[in-house]
């Protein structure tokens, strides 16, 4: 009676052994949350800088003469292609006929007093008179002839008329109750920006680096061009240095007050790249973050989104190295020390 006792409960103590390793088993099986994994490899990307800017003109000009007078003829209107020494406006030349006589008589006198000097039959002080009063003139004619007759200085269009012919040029002030000017003239090839560079890339922007420009009027094309002048200073207040980027636009498809996106090219450099879906965003904030398999066991690692390219980022965190698993697959799942089943 009492070995069957024994035995009994020796039976039903292994029974219970078992059951209990199955149900050990059980529960480790329902805790391994089955996820796919790569392993990272760091890649060679480019390193650019993204700045938006608005488009200016290479060159502007508020076409106006030197001095106030009645406007003979304006040969352009607004809109019009201009050449460099292209006649735009022409003055009122009765100040410039005068001036001309004047000089062909104080040539002659000039002329004059050179000979009667080389046999000194002219004081020094008459000499001297006859010089000045010459060379006065021909300055003085010199400088109407640019004020009636107002070339292009460059290529470019013409972007604004303030006067018809006829009408008096009475000078004046921006701002002031007078016109500015004539004509306004404007030189749209190249395109040039200014932009404000946050001072850590001092060093790394350069005269020369290149640039790419984005428009949102042209999606599909991208507009080269290059840095043309690296200011010296660097603005205490915002912490920025200026740089003037030059945009060639041969064909005109950019216009000054265009705004745009540029990427400045610093280099190129080694980083650990990875599909854009492994990344998470914690709910309610800009945070990002994603699960390593760490033996077996899922490690929630802080990132920051750097480049992309189509459906892959660049990872930024100084906890994540080439050669570590990234959770790829089932990461949505998952929290820091949930346990791993990795699957093909």
């Amino acid at each position: 009676m009492i070995k069957n006792m024994i035995l009994s409960a020796l039976a039903v103590a292994l029974l219970a052994g078992c059951s209990g390793k199955k149900e050990e088993s059980k529960v480790a099986t329902v805790d391994a949350i089955p996820v796919k994994v790569k392993k990272l490899e760091k890649s060679d990307i480019s390193r650019t800088l993204d700045y938006a800017a608005n488009l200016e003109a290479d060159e502007q000009v508020f076409y106006a003469p030197a001095a106030t007078g009645r406007i003979a003829k304006i040969y352009v209107e607004v809109g019009d292609r201009i050449k460099k020494g292209q006649l735009l406006v022409e003055m009122d030349r009765t100040n410039l006929v005068q001036a001309e006589v004047q000089l062909k008589n104080l040539e002659a006198e000039y002329n004059r007093a050179k000979l009667l000097n080389e046999t000194q039959s002219i004081s020094k002080q008459a000499y001297d008179a006859a010089v000045t009063q010459y060379e006065a003139a021909k300055v003085n004619v010199d400088f109407l002839k640019e004020n009636t007759k107002m070339l292009a200085p460059f290529n470019g269009v013409v972007t604004g008329k303030y006067f018809e012919s006829g009408e008096v040029y009475t000078g004046g002030a921006f701002g002031g109750a007078s016109k500015p000017a004539i004509i306004a003239i404007e030189k749209i090839h190249p395109l040039k920006a200014y932009v404000s560079l946050s001072e850590q890339y001092y060093l790394q922007v350069k005269k020369g680096t290149k640039v790419e420009l984005h428009s949102e009027l042209y999606p599909d094309r991208v507009f080269h061009g290059a840095v043309n002048i690296v200011y010296p200073t660097i603005d205490p207040a915002s912490r920025t240095f200026t740089v003037e980027v030059g945009i060639p636009n041969e064909d005109e498809a950019l216009r000054p007050g265009m705004y745009g996106t540029i990427n400045f090219a610093v280099g190129s450099t080694e980083t650990v790249v990875a599909p854009a879906i492994a990344v998470l965003k914690l709910q309610g904030s800009n945070d990002r973050y994603v699960f390593l398999n760490k033996n077996g066991v899922a490690k929630r690692v802080g990132v920051k989104i750097g480049k992309r390219f189509d459906d892959q980022v660049e990872l930024i965190s100084h906890e994540i190295h080439e050669g570590d698993e990234l959770v790829v697959v089932g990461q949505a799942r998952l929290v820091d020390g949930s346990k791993l089943s990795i699957k093909k």
